[in-house]
C-alpha cells in the first residue's frame, strides 16, 4: 500500500482554520479513493505561499529524507507554493528523496503535457538561479578589481580596515616563520611545538596540523588571488616571496600529505568509539608503496599518540561484519516478533496522549452550557441587545472549537495494523546499508577482538536520547559479538555469539 502525508496551508489575509478543515477532508477523500494510507499531516497557519519560510513546510521537506512515505498530498498545488521557482526546486528535492506531489483537486496526470509543464518550471528555476548567480559574480568581480575585500573569513596574517585588507605584522611574522621552517625541512609537528613553546597560539590553542598545511598551500600570501579564471593582485598584500612559496610547494608534493577521499563512503563514520581509551574511531585513507589507496578505521586516541594500541581495521571488512550481524540478528523470528509487539505497544501508548483534544472538548462543553443558559433566559422573555450579542459570540466560539477539535484529531498518528508493521519491518531490513546504520545504531564500541553494538530503542533503557526510529526498534540494549583470535595478533574473523 502506498503511503502519503498531507500538507495544508492557509494565508493570513482572508482564510481561516475552516480552510484547513476543508483541505484535510478533500485530501482524505482523495486518498481513500486511490488506496493511499495517510500517515501524517503538516499544517502551516496564517502563512503566505510566496516563499518557503514556513515551519511545517520545512519540516516536511526534511522528513522526506527518511523515505518513510511515497507522496505529499495537497488540496491544490498553490497550497504547496505560489512561487514557481521554489515550487520547481522543492519538487526536485522531494523527487530526489523518492517522493511525489499529488494534487487532490487538480490531479495532474503523468502525461507528456505534465512532463512538459514540470520541465518548464524547473527550467525557469534554473534560469533564474543562473541569472542571479551571474549578477552576484559580476558585482564581486567589480569589488575585487577595486581592491576591496569581497567578504568571508579574513585570512590569518591580515586584518580588515575600511573594506581593505592590510598586513597584521605579528601574525604575518608567524606565517613567514612557518614557511621558512618548512622550507628548511622541519616537520609540521616540530613547527607547532616550537610555536607553542614561544607562547604563539591559534584561537587560544596550539596550531592544528590541518591549519598549518592549509596555510602552507595558500597562495594568497604571495599577493595573488585566483578565483575561477580571474587573477587579482590588489586584494591581498604580499607576505611570502614567490621563491619560498614555490620551494614549500615542491616539498609538499614530495611528502604528499595524506588526502582524504571524498568519494569513499564510510558507513560507520561517527558511530564508533574505542573500547580501550574511549576516543572516537575515525575514518582514514592512506596510500601503499605501490600507490594503492587503503581505507580503514583508526582510533583517534592512537593517532594523537595517547598510548592506545587499538589496531586499525580495514573499512570493508568491518562494515561487512556489522551489516551482516545486524541483519541476521533482526531477521530472527523471535526478535522480529519482539520488535513488532514493542512497536504496537508504543504506538498505542502514543495514540492515547490526547491532552489537547481533552482540553478543547472541555471548553466546548462549557460553551454549550453557556449557550443553553442564554437560550433558557430567552425562553423566559429576557431578550436584550446584550443577550443577543452574547449568543452570537458563543455560537462562533463553539464553531471555532469544533473546527480545532477536528484539526487536532487529524494530527493524531494513524494506527498501523500488525500486518502493516510487519511489511514495513521487512522493507526496513532491505534498505541500503547507510540508512540502516543511521536509523538503527546508536553507537558501536570497538575492541580488537569484539564489537558491542548498541541499538536505538523506543524505551528509556539505552544511553543517549533513549528513543530511536519507531520501525527499527529492538527490545535489548546491545548485542555483543565475540572474536576468535586463533593465536593471531589481529582477528581474522568474528564468530557471532548473540547474547539476549
Amino acid at each position: 500500500m502506498k503511503t502519503a502525508v498531507i500538507y495544508a496551508r492557509y494565508s493570513s489575509d482572508k482564510q481561516t482554520e475552516q480552510s484547513i478543515e476543508g483541505q484535510l477532508r478533500v485530501c482524505r477523500d482523495y486518498a481513500e479513493r486511490n488506496g493511499i494510507l495517510i500517515v501524517d499531516t503538516y499544517i502551516d497557519r496564517a502563512m503566505t505561499g510566496k516563499n518557503d519560510h514556513r515551519g511545517a513546510f520545512q519540516k516536511m521537506l526534511k522528513d522526506s529524507q527518511k523515505k518513510l512515505w511515497d507522496y505529499v498530498l495537497v488540496y491544490k498545488l498553490d497550497r504547496f507554493s505560489r512561487n514557481k521557482y521554489e515550487t520547481a526546486i522543492h519538487k526536485k528535492t522531494l523527487r530526489d528523496n523518492g517522493v511525489r506531489i499529488l494534487s487532490a483537486m487538480e490531479n495532474i496526470p503523468e502525461t507528456p503535457e505534465g512532463i512538459i509543464l514540470e520541465s518548464l518550471l524547473e527550467g525557469m528555476a534554473e534560469y533564474y538561479s543562473a541569472e542571479l548567480a551571474q549578477k552576484v559574480r559580476r558585482g564581486r568581480h567589480e569589488t575585487r578589481l577595486k581592491g576591496y575585500f569581497p567578504g568571508g573569513v579574513v585570512q590569518y596574517g591580515y586584518r580588515l580596515v575600511n573594506r581593505k585588507l592590510i598586513v597584521e605584522e605579528n601574525e604575518a611574522n608567524v606565517v613567514r616563520y612557518i614557511f621558512e621552517e618548512y622550507a628548511k625541512g622541519v616537520y609540521v609537528e616540530k613547527i607547532i611545538q616550537a610555536l607553542a613553546e614561544k607562547g604563539i597560539l591559534h584561537h587560544g590553542k596550539p596550531f592544528a596540523k590541518n591549519t598549518v598545511y592549509n596555510l602552507l598551500k595558500n597562495d594568497k600570501y604571495t599577493g595573488v588571488y585566483h578565483l575561477h579564471d580571474a587573477v587579482y593582485e590588489n586584494v591581498y598584500p604580499r607576505i611570502i616571496s614567490d621563491e619560498i612559496f614555490e620551494k614549500v610547494r615542491q616539498i609538499s608534493e614530495k611528502n604528499h600529505y595524506g588526502r582524504r577521499s571524498t568519494k569513499t563512503v564510510y558507513l560507520l563514520r561517527g558511530k564508533m568509539v574505542c573500547g580501550y581509551c574511549g576516543y572516537s574511531i575515525i575514518a582514514e585513507t592512506g596510500t601503499a608503496r605501490n600507490g594503492t589507496l587503503l581505507h580503514y578505521y583508526k582510533c583517534r586516541g592512537r593517532k594523537q599518540k595517547n598510548g592506545c594500541q587499538k589496531e586499525v581495521v580495514p573499512k570493508d571488512t568491518l562494515e561487512k561484519l556489522i551489516i551482516e550481524a545486524i541483519t541476521e540478528h533482526l531477521n530472527q523470528p523471535e526478535q522480529m516478533k519482539r520488535m513488532i509487539e514493542e512497536i504496537m505497544r508504543v504506538q498505542m501508548q502514543d495514540s492515547g496522549n490526547d491532552t489537547a483534544i481533552t482540553q478543547l472538548q472541555y471548553e466546548k462543553k462549557q460553551a454549550e452550557t453557556t449557550i443553553q443558559n442564554i437560550m433558557a433566559a430567552v425562553e423566559k422573555g429576557v431578550v436584550t441587545a446584550t443577550t443577543t450579542k452574547r449568543l452570537l459570540e458563543m455560537e462562533q466560539v463553539l464553531s471555532d472549537l469544533e473546527q480545532r477539535i477536528e484539526i487536532e484529531k487529524s494530527k493524531k498518528p494513524v494506527l498501523l495494523s500488525k500486518e502493516q508493521i510487519s511489511l514495513f519491518y521487512s522493507k526496513a531490513l532491505r534498505m541500503e546499508s547507510q540508512l540502516l546504520i543511521n536509523y538503527l545504531i546508536q553507537k558501536i564500541v570497538l575492541f580488537d577482538d569484539r564489537a558491542e553494538i548498541y541499538y536505538n530503542t523506543p524505551t528509556d533503557t539505552t544511553p543517549g536520547d533513549g528513543r530511536g526510529i519507531l520501525l527499527y526498534t529492538i527490545g535489548k540494549d546491545y548485542t555483543a559479538y565475540s572474536a576468535t583470535n586463533e593465536g593471531r595478533k589481529k582477528p581474522k574473523h568474528l564468530d557471532i555469539d548473540i547474547k539476549i
